[in-house]
């Protein structure tokens, strides 16, 4: 190290321990191993600027804006949620702003729509009535499931997929790869096996569900790495390196389909009008330059 072991010991200890302890390392004599990982995910479930959830038709064009669809009754806010509206996220502006804004957005208009339907008998005739038995049912799959493949052990080779395939600076090659590799893992996860059957502090059920999320996650972030062939944002090509936004000025659109393990990739139009022209002009896209 450049720093002397007391600077360390005074200043570092409880770095200095962390780094013994995990990665095996004195830093004294050697540095610490540093491994790119995820933060946060960027993009989410689309939604309009006032939170309700909206989908595309298989038979839509991805060049027509008028395209979009409203999943009635469904929205979304936060972290979870990707409006597109440009800066009024978690990474222009912060998290908390985000979800109180659209949180806010998601209230009023839920307030609207019950005002435009009579209350009482007609809300509850859209209402399935199986809702949500999907998710007790799944809760109660994973719990009994008895595999040979652990959550420790699938989770485990997911991360490894990601990390090899789908890092930091990316590839044709690493990329298609990670798709056949990723959907290898995605497989494997319908042979879980769960140890603990309680319902009571169960953490193995409970990693269980997430690997579940992170899975769909994974598979649908490389298969639209792989088809993005340009550089934008947090997605680097090495083997194209510029932001294209002739051909790629676009959002990306997945849908993932837990019970046959395919994935789609579609695409829908970036409205880049404002809501008001007169109060806020469009503001042109520009190439990003340090």
């Amino acid at each position: 190290s450049h720093l002397p072991a007391s600077v360390l010991a005074e200043r570092l200890p409880g770095i200095s321990e962390t780094a013994r302890i995990f990665a095996g390392v004195d830093v004294t004599k050697e540095p610490i191993p540093v491994l790119p990982t995820v933060h946060y995910n960027m993009g989410g479930i689309p939604t309009n600027y006032m939170g309700e959830v909206i989908t595309r038709d298989s038979s839509s064009s991805e060049l027509d804006v008028a395209a979009d669809k409203v999943v009635d009754g469904l929205y979304s806010a936060g972290e979870a949620a990707c409006v597109s509206v440009h800066g009024a996220n978690r990474l222009g502006a912060n998290s908390l702003l985000d979800i109180v804004v659209f949180g806010r957005a998601c209230a009023h208009r839920i307030s609207e729509k019950l005002k435009e339907r009579k209350m009482g008998d007609a809300i509850l005739n859209m209402v399935p009535k199986t809702i949500g038995l999907d998710s007790f049912n799944a809760l109660e799959r994973y719990r009994q499931a008895d595999g040979t493949h652990s959550t420790a052990e699938v989770r485990s080779k997911m991360q490894k997929v990601m990390q090899n395939n789908a890092a930091v600076f990316r590839t044709d090659e690493t990329l298609k790869e990670g798709v056949r590799l990723i959907d290898e893992v995605n497989k494997s996860f319908t042979d879980i096996k769960v140890a603990d059957r309680s319902l009571i502090w169960n953490t193995d059920l409970i990693e269980t569900m997430e690997l579940r999320n992170l899975l769909t996650n994974a598979v649908q972030t490389m298969y639209s790495a792989e088809a993005r062939k340009e550089s934008r944002g947090a997605h680097a090509r090495e083997d194209f390196k510029e932001r294209l936004d002739d051909e790629w000025m676009k959002h990306t659109v997945t849908w993932h389909d837990e019970a046959t393990g395919q994935t789609t990739v579609r695409y829908r139009p970036v409205q880049q009008q404002t809501l008001n022209e007169e109060e806020c002009k469009s503001v042109p896209p520009f190439k990003r330059v340090y």
